[in-house]
């Protein structure tokens, strides 16, 4: 998948033409749509008292030689046994990323065989992996100072406390995959859209937060909805209409306010309402370069990330064992023209409910009814996966299960 190492990131952007062909060059990677990967994040818990703080130095030592360097600048920061990475978030989140696999079977194994280690880890050191997309237990929190993070709560501070819950409660799932080819781009960034409401509702884990019923089915991503709009809306459809992902992404990237600027004293914090287009205008001192404007990309999060590869990042964090279940989805989903013109159809009346997916879940009938569909569509397109009869078999109960939860009235 390509990098924006794969270009010159020391050079200077003097205008926004260069930036706009900068992006251009590294947001889409096209080819064969065959990889997947995926991002999961837990909270953490004391095993005893999962209300008690767990702090940086806590998590430090439980890690070992797997720390990130955001824990110990001297780390080694080695990878999980099967090729996983660990970092770490500003509320002690810890985040496996798996290296991506050209089967799902593989995916399967390889990162089940990491969390296992990384579980492992946690147990020997009294802690244990949250279950659910947001803290149930203790309120936002500091656990990781860092420039950046020191930064981004400077600025979402300035709306409210909901950046905070964002930063030091809540955890989620990933999903990472290829763009496709040329002639595939724009139907497959149009449908990991256009499937989003209806699979945030039907995987949602988010409801307790503090101890206490938040009353939305995500309140992870409500968190996420309340901040910034500019950096975290959904890219597609653009304002403006058409059909160029492209061109809707530099816009998106270009127009969004600085999170942060990195400056060797270690302050940060960015000044209110520059965005990079500004910048490069010259509202900050000295112009960006594209290793800049690569940053800024990493502090945009919309519910579909352009990286690529397309990064999925609505799905809540999942109950223990079941995290392949949405990742089988999207890659069943997505794997054959048919399946997905189907899906995209019965997303369609949905695809701009992601407000009310966030709150109500499965509990909305047109959100029900689109994901009942696309369970259906996921659950016999699966043996076109590689994943075994055992695990496909899995997949399915679990998705029944959700449906059938949702039809209790207990999503």
């Amino acid at each position: 998948m390509v990098t924006a190492a794969d270009l010159d990131n020391a050079a200077v952007l003097r205008n926004s033409e260069e930036a706009e062909g900068y992006l251009a060059k590294i947001c889409f990677k096209t080819g064969p749509p065959v990889r997947t990967g995926v991002e999961l994040e837990w909270t953490v818990h004391d095993a005893v008292d999962p209300t008690r703080p767990v702090g940086a130095e806590r998590l430090r030592l439980a890690l070992g030689p797997y720390a990130p360097t955001t824990l110990d600048p001297a780390a080694t920061a080695r990878p999980l046994p099967h090729g996983g990475t660990v970092s770490v978030e500003p509320g002690g989140q810890l985040e496996i990323s798996s290296a991506p696999q050209r089967g799902l079977d593989a995916l399967h194994e390889t990162t089940d065989a990491d969390i296992g280690h990384l579980t492992a880890l946690l147990a020997a050191a009294g802690l244990v992996l949250g279950t659910t997309g947001i803290d149930p237990h203790r309120p936002p929190r500091s656990a990781v100072e860092t420039p950046r993070y020191r930064a981004m709560r400077t600025a979402f501070d300035r709306d409210g406390p909901d950046g905070r819950t964002m930063m030091f409660s809540t955890a989620g799932l990933q999903v990472c995959l290829d763009a496709g080819e040329p002639g595939q781009v724009v139907e497959r960034w149009c449908a990991v859209h256009e499937l989003g409401p209806p699979l945030l509702a039907a995987f949602a884990t988010a409801r307790r937060h503090a101890g206490r019923d938040t009353g939305w089915a995500s309140a992870r991503m409500r968190a996420w909805q309340r901040i910034d709009p500019t950096r975290t809306r959904a890219v597609w459809p653009p304002a403006t209409g058409g059909r160029d992902p492209v061109a809707a992404w530099i816009r998106y990237a270009l127009d969004a306010p600085l999170l942060c600027v990195r400056r060797p004293d270690g302050n940060w914090s960015a000044p209110p309402a520059v965005t990079f287009r500004d910048w490069i205008g010259g509202a900050l001192p000295g112009p960006p370069t594209a290793d800049d404007l690569r940053y800024h990309l990493s502090t945009l999060f919309p519910p579909v990330r352009p990286r690529g590869y397309l990064e999925v990042r609505y799905l809540d964090a999942q109950p223990p064992g079941e995290w392949l279940a949405p990742v089988a989805v999207l890659a069943a989903l997505l794997g054959d023209p048919v399946t997905l013109g189907l899906a995209r159809e019965a997303s369609a009346p949905v695809a701009d409910r992601w407000t009310v997916a966030a709150r109500h879940g499965l509990a909305d009938p047109a959100l029900a009814a689109a994901a009942n569909t696309l369970f259906d569509l996921a659950a016999r397109a699966l043996d076109r996966t590689d994943l075994a009869p055992a695990t496909q078999k899995e997949i399915s109960h679990i998705l029944e299960r959700r449906l059938a939860a949702a039809e209790r009235g207990n999503p």
